[in-house]
């Protein structure tokens, strides 16, 4: 794990996105503010457009803004240049898809080990596949898995990294209930034991239930933070 100093994992002020211009332009993110601290599961929650996504996508250094600061600890990200935000994911970012971007030539095992061979501190594949409950499963080619296996193996290849923080977008989006609620279960593992810092963009309102913080999006702004003072394990809440 690439241990950074600082309370505060991410923060942004005015953050705004732009696509296009002039009366065709669109508005994705309109001055959102929010702080991150250190080590917590967030959930981010908002109708299709809101601005989730985008604004996840800048964090991981995916996307630029148009205005606006983001910080990572106490890096800009957004004077960030190509280069400098290339290391930055590849050595304290770990992201989960709604769909799994596994080589299907490749087998579990090998799948995450395409991570291992590029990261400076990985993880051993074998140990991060049993961390996501496939130790059985790590000879296995994703054809020969189900869709929740095979998103395991995907988040075992964010985690291989050891990364500072995961970011996951609708990592349960393509997922029945009760195979959506073993991948949550993971992602809650990974946040409490290995102390990562989690960022789930969902539709599913239920997963709010899990988090230390729930980020309410719409129209491209926030508008509301609530903080957990309980948090429900992913077996506990109600689909």
């Amino acid at each position: 794990m690439h241990k950074l100093n600082g309370d505060t994992a991410f923060r942004t002020q005015g953050l705004t996105k732009t696509y296009g211009e002039g009366a065709a332009a669109v508005h994705a993110l309109r001055g959102v503010d929010i702080a991150i601290p250190t080590g917590e599961m967030v959930v981010l929650l908002g109708p299709s457009g809101s601005g989730k996504s985008t604004l996840l996508n800048i964090l991981g250094g995916l996307d630029d803004a148009t205005n606006g600061t983001a910080h990572f600890f106490d890096r800009e990200l957004t004077t960030m240049g190509e280069r400098a935000l290339t290391l930055y994911r590849r050595e304290h970012v770990g992201f989960v898809f709604q769909f799994y971007n596994l080589m299907p030539s490749l087998t579990a095992k090998e799948n995450v080990e395409l991570v291992t061979e590029i990261a400076d501190d990985p993880m051993d594949a074998e140990h991060a596949l049993s961390l996501v409950g496939l130790t059985e499963r790590i000879n296995h080619f994703p054809a020969q898995l189900s869709g929740g296996e095979q998103q395991r193996v995907a988040i075992a290849r964010a985690v291989a990294k050891q990364p500072t923080v995961m970011f996951c977008d609708e990592p349960t989006g393509a997922l029945d209930s009760k195979t959506g609620r073993s991948v949550l279960n993971v992602l809650q593992t990974v946040n409490q034991e290995l102390g990562t810092t989690v960022m789930i963009v969902t539709h599913a309102a239920a997963t709010a239930a899990m988090a230390d913080r729930v980020i309410h999006f719409a129209d491209g702004g926030v508008r509301e933070v609530i903080e957990n003072t309980t948090k429900l394990t992913a077996d506990e809440i109600e689909w």
